[in-house]
């Protein structure tokens, strides 16, 4: 049965928000959002009627505020604006980005600032309903005047121009507009311009980003326990009392959840008096390194749940005085911050990950056979695979390099400072892939090493975990063709369904 989900402008939830990135949703919008469209769109009629210039409705655009442009080419305007935009390059925009694009748009659109028609935030729910999706190349804004090359390809679909696709098939913007059973729009004053500003694509990427960062942590966390127990560590540093005496919130939780996983197991009280001091960083600071990714998770979250519901184009329509206010929403310096401390986090949930499956391939620390592979020489074991890891965990290092300290102007120095929000984002998701795989790989080199010894079982949540491991790939015996193996536990890493414990950490899980 599909799920129906009512879009509340400036109420909308993260939780709605990954269900609609998954899809298979069907979404309306709240009808208290309806007077409040009209209130605008009757504002913006006004001004046109009285021929009063305000930017947006009745003069160019960015350098081209100042030209008055006359009442019989306000359509064409607005029509040029969106053809002159549609400017992108690149790869098209995973598909559950861009139905997050529409139905963030939508919302935006919906919160009655910005004087357009109520038809036109229902052709994209339409869209988005039917699956019918805007070909949106990933390349081209720097995130300040709004996506507005991005934003323009979606409004191209809307006057019948661009493409999108239809059940796989690339089509033209009217064919893709027929397919929801409507025609194209001619757009009106400000209609335009109210599609192509907005943070709705740097938003979108970076909600994909925080998604896949959320489910990767959980699967870090996991890999971590397996970690621990194949190497008969300690499970003292995750101690209540330690984090609270330091009193972190995110290390708190994750001392808590690891302790939760943890539960029940044979192993850790099968090795009191082993000898074992202090396990290596990688193990005992699992709570204070993961419990800072945590926490600049849930800052990221807070901002990006806030700009998903926000009204950010330009000019903005205030009904209650009747003006309409230039300023700058568009500007997604909030997003670019956003995504760049959650590429912090990503990239220090496979940092420390790529150093635990380090700390399991050297017998010296970790007590197991060398490589996790009984007749290492003539076998190589898991050897490459920390390679593979390693190569990740420095590309993943590279790419976290801020995005937000980085501007050049644009049109004519008329946007003389902008986000990079956009690129900032969508960097994200190779990095999410890429922790990913490390975090998978940890996992499976977890579980081949609690294989040597298996008189004495985990906790239940653990061998749950395990028994998961092992469906997707069996013990290595002897040196196999890994690649397969690898994919698999990449795709393990990435899923969202996770243990409780875990799942009450994350923002998007409500």
């Amino acid at each position: 049965m599909t799920t129906t989900i009512t879009l509340d402008p400036g109420h909308v939830t993260l939780a709605q928000l990954r269900r609609i990135h998954a899809g298979g949703v069907q979404l309306t919008l709240d009808p208290s959002a309806q007077a409040g469209m009209q209130a605008a769109l009757a504002t913006v009629q006004r001004i046109v009627e009285e021929d009063q210039v305000v930017y947006g409705i009745n003069t160019g655009f960015g350098k081209l505020a100042s030209t008055k442009i006359a009442h019989e080419r306000l359509a064409e305007l607005q029509r040029n604006l969106v053809l002159s935009h549609s400017v992108g390059t690149g790869e098209a925009l995973p598909d559950g980005v861009v139905r997050l694009v529409l139905a963030t748009k939508a919302v935006s659109l919906a919160r009655g600032h910005s004087g357009i028609r109520p038809e036109i935030v229902d052709a994209l729910l339409a869209l988005a309903n039917a699956n019918v999706l805007p070909f949106i190349p990933a390349k081209g804004s720097v995130g300040a005047s709004g996506d507005l090359a991005p934003l323009a390809h979606l409004a191209c679909v809307l006057i019948g121009e661009g493409q999108a696709t239809v059940d796989g098939k690339v089509v033209s913007g009217t064919e893709a507009m027929a397919a929801v059973g409507l025609q194209p729009f001619v757009l009106g004053p400000k209609e335009g311009l109210a599609l192509l500003n907005g943070t709705q694509v740097s938003t979108a990427l970076a909600l994909a980003g925080l998604f896949g960062a959320e489910d990767v942590f959980c699967a870090a966390l996991v890999a971590g326990a397996l970690s621990l127990e194949a190497i008969k560590g300690s499970v003292k540093p995750f101690d209540a009392r330690i984090h609270e005496a330091r009193g972190q919130a995110g290390q708190i939780a994750v001392a808590a959840a690891v302790r939760a996983l943890l539960d029940g197991s044979q192993i850790d009280p099968s090795h009191p008096h082993c000898g074992r001091v202090q396990d290596p960083y990688s193990i005992r600071c699992i709570p204070q390194v993961m419990g800072a990714c945590l926490d600049n998770l849930q800052h990221a979250a807070r901002v990006l749940r806030t700009e998903a519901n926000a009204a950010s184009d330009n000019p903005l329509v205030f009904t209650d005085t009747g003006e309409v206010i230039s300023g700058g929403n568009f500007h997604a310096e909030p997003v670019a911050f956003a995504a760049d401390i959650i590429a912090l986090a990503v990239a220090e949930i496979g940092a420390i990950s790529e150093r635990r499956l380090s700390l399991l391939l050297d017998p010296g620390l970790s007590g197991l056979p060398a490589f996790l592979i009984r007749d290492s020489g003539v076998n190589s074991g898991f050897m490459i695979a920390q390679v593979t890891a390693a190569a990740l965990a420095a590309e993943n290092q590279c790419l976290a390099n801020p995005s937000s300290v980085t501007s050049l102007p644009t049109s004519a120095n008329q946007e003389d400072h902008v986000s990079m929000a956009t690129y900032g984002a969508r960097r994200l998701l190779d990095m999410v892939r890429n922790a990913a795989v490390m975090v998978g790989i940890e996992a499976m080199s977890a579980a081949q090493g609690m294989e040597f010894d298996r008189s004495l079982k985990s906790s239940p949540l653990v061998e749950e975990q395990f028994a998961a491991i092992r469906r997707r790939v069996a013990f290595l015996e002897q040196d196999r063709y890994l690649a397969p193996d690898i994919e698999a536990m990449r795709a393990w890493a990435q899923q969202s369904s996770w243990p409780a414990p875990l799942l009450a950490c994350m923002p998007s899980h409500e």
